[in-house]
């Protein structure tokens, strides 16, 4: 077969050598593009004659996979799976598998850091010390004793609520299944206007699909505290994120911390977020680091040894 990874997994070039190893050893052929591209006709051509194709959080758009004629697997070097013509691919019977976990740990402990900044004004503390200025008034306040709400209770959400349960908060969730575990470490299933309304921070680890899209609208973020923190590092799409601007400009919000927008970084000079109060902005950065790139490398071939084994795992569609 021939397997086409489409662009770099953010691991050295040796490490995707040695994982195409026994790939190669057992015949069959490998291809590796160390840039990436996000031109439909590049991707075409990248594509074409694969058996298996790998890419990460590049968008793989409808006229592409309707350009394959080998393509039997697309192996998602990602969580998400949304920027994937997914009924393209359950047209033409294509498999895809995800990364499912490779990042739980690395974006929890961001959403953590945001937290901490958010409540004790860390990156205004630098800013202040570089300019000749004190601590008056940014001592801020304890993640200890306060109220945080999850919205989404996947791995991603077990594991943060978790680490805010180590800082000493009540952990309360919305998710549309209860899970054992989570309810056997304490955390308290509510509805989704109950997290909104008591939670003093908010954590939002939704996917990205039909039903997500929009989910924190006007409304919902009408219903949040005014001292509450907002902080999503799930995706852009499933918030109104002109109504967070607003909302935040307004004072009817106390902070937001976004990872993720309505677009890949970079952002344009206009977008809301960009100008509203009180935000902490980082670039999509929060599945990214070390350890999780090797993990994710490491779950995509594993994807395609138990594909080609008639074993596959992490089926999504």
């Amino acid at each position: 077969m021939k397997i086409s990874l489409l662009e770099p997994l953010g691991v050295p070039a040796e490490t995707i050598e040695r994982l195409a190893a026994p790939l190669k050893a057992a015949g069959h052929e490998f291809v590796y593009y160390d840039q990436k591209t996000t031109d439909p006709e590049e991707l075409i051509r990248r594509s074409q004659g694969s058996d298996i194709v790998i890419i990460a959080n590049n968008p793989y758009p409808e006229a592409v996979i309707h350009a394959q004629t080998n393509l039997k697997m697309l192996d998602v070097a990602f969580t998400g799976i949304d920027h994937v013509a997914i009924d393209a691919c359950k047209e033409k019977n294509i498999m895809i598998c995800n990364a499912s976990g490779y990042s739980t740990e690395t974006v929890a402990e961001l959403i953590l850091g945001m937290a901490i900044d958010a409540l004790r004004n860390v990156t205004e503390g630098d800013r202040r010390t570089r300019n000749g200025g004190t601590s008056a008034g940014i001592g801020g306040r304890e993640i200890h004793g306060r109220t945080v709400g999850i919205i989404g209770l996947g791995h991603i959400g077990l594991r943060t609520a978790k680490l805010f349960q180590a800082f000493g908060a009540k952990v309360i969730a919305y998710n549309r299944s209860k899970n054992p575990e989570a309810e056997q470490s304490g955390i308290e299933y509510c509805s989704l206007e109950d997290v909104l309304q008591k939670s003093d921070i908010i954590s939002l680890n939704l996917p990205n699909n039909k039903e997500t899209r929009g989910f924190i609208s006007r409304e919902r973020i009408a219903m949040m505290k005014k001292s509450a923190v907002f902080i999503n590092c799930a995706r852009g799409p499933i918030v109104d994120n002109q109504a967070l601007a607003d909302a935040l400009n307004a004072s009817e919000l106390a902070y937001a911390a976004i990872d993720v927008y309505d677009m890949e970084p970079p952002i344009p000079a206009d977008y809301p977020l960009l100008h509203a109060k009180n935000t902490l902005l980082t670039p999509h950065q929060a599945f990214i680091s070390e350890e999780a790139m090797l993990r994710r490398a490491d779950i995509v071939f594993d994807n395609i040894t138990n594909y080609l084994a008639g074993t596959p795992i992490n089926v999504c569609k």
